[in-house]
């Protein structure tokens, strides 16, 4: 285990798969049910725990993350239950950063103090707008009276808390975009997630805006709506420290750092997904997606997850730029070489650093690859030049 793997961070991110209902945008893998027998899920997910702790048990877990789905439809009782055979199976970092996802809704807001007493530390709210026809638009069950009284909640239970937005909405324009981040900004504290409004295949959007039946804001204007976001987030405090994300010096989230600077993690739930170095060598691991064939894996093999597949050093190069660019910070070329097995210069395809430094897309320094403002905002393209 090198040092610099280890200076990214260990995580444990644990998939809750279940909501009351299912967004029109979100191609999670997330699902509605009737009812989930609660004790059976605890024990399923301490199961699946257990056999990643025998594969990583030496290893400290500096951050553990909910998400879902809707992970604030656990039972507090539930997580705590899992942070306790988390804990009993890894040494926990002193600082460990504990993080749940949550919806605004007055039934989950209520779970919050349970919640902070079973152990996590750190809230990330599904705001999504501070606009009741957005958020109807967008599927969502609350408005933005609940919104605004759950982040008031939370910053009264949390002294770590962040919120999502999402932009790039059917007509919205910069000016409106603008006032809704100040009103944001007002109830932020140190951190917020702002995302661009993608159509993503398979969801209930992508039927609907193949039909016509709404338009989503070009090029430009998406454009015109990011540069936004960061003008005025930067000018409150809240610089991007990722492409999306935002907050202030030391409010970062340390579990995404962990992905985006390529550290281990462990991917527990239905459909989770992990990257582990054992023994020297990168695997990937992923669990079935679907709840009851996950659950049912469990109990017969003790977890669900998926042959093992191993991550060649040229695909860890790649998968590490793409992760680390999406950051201020950039990537360590160090790191690039102790990945790949070979420095910089021998991944990138021919003649593409040297046009994309010039292009004032990224920057190159001795010791650091990094992304620029206007590489980090057209990304996707920046490594598909980048890379061969």
């Amino acid at each position: 285990m090198t040092a610099q793997l280890q200076q990214a961070g260990f995580g444990i991110y644990v998939h809750w798969p279940f909501c009351l209902s299912k967004c029109p945008y979100c191609d999670f893998n997330s699902h509605v049910r009737d009812r989930v027998d609660q004790a059976d899920w605890r024990a399923a997910l301490q199961r699946e725990l257990d056999h990643y702790a025998g594969l990583t048990g030496g290893r400290t877990v500096t951050s553990v993350f909910f998400g879902g789905g809707t992970p604030s439809l656990m039972e507090p009782a539930t997580v705590g239950a899992v942070l306790e055979r988390i804990a009993a199976r890894w040494r926990l970092a002193p600082e460990a950063e504990v993080t749940l996802e949550a919806n605004p809704t007055s039934t989950e807001a209520a779970r919050l103090a349970g919640f902070r007493a079973a152990g996590v530390n750190r809230l990330s709210l599904g705001i999504q707008a501070l606009d009741d026809q957005a958020l109807r638009f967008l599927g969502r069950r609350h408005d933005v009276a609940e919104a605004s009284a759950a982040v008031a909640l939370a910053a009264r239970s949390f002294e770590r808390f962040s919120f999502d937005l999402i932009y790039a909405r059917p007509g919205q324009t910069v000016a409106a975009w603008r006032d809704e981040l100040r009103r944001a900004l007002a109830m932020a504290v140190g951190h917020l997630s702002v995302y661009q409004l993608t159509i993503e295949e398979g969801t209930q959007f992508h039927a609907l805006h193949r039909q016509g039946a709404f338009e989503i804001p070009d090029d430009e204007l998406a454009g015109a709506l990011y540069e936004a976001t960061r003008e005025e987030l930067e000018a409150a405090g809240l610089p991007a420290y990722e492409i999306s994300n935002h907050a202030r010096p030391g409010e970062e989230s340390r579990h995404n750092l962990t992905y985006w600077r390529y550290g281990d993690y462990v991917g527990v739930g239905p459909g989770a997904h992990g990257r582990l170095t054992l023994d020297g060598a990168k695997w990937a691991t992923r669990a079935h997606r679907a709840p009851e064939i996950w659950l049912e894996r469990t109990v017969r093999a003790g977890h669900g997850a998926h042959p093992f597949e191993p991550v060649p050093p040229e695909a860890r190069a790649t998968e590490l730029l793409m992760m680390g660019l999406r950051l201020a910070e950039g990537v360590p070329l160090a790191r690039i070489a102790e990945e790949a097995g070979r420095p910089l210069a021998d991944i990138v395809a021919k003649g593409a650093l040297d046009r994309l430094v010039g292009g004032g897309f990224l920057a190159l320094t001795p010791t650091h690859l990094r992304a620029t403002q206007d590489g980090r905002q057209r990304l996707n393209a920046v490594l598909a030049a980048l890379l061969p």
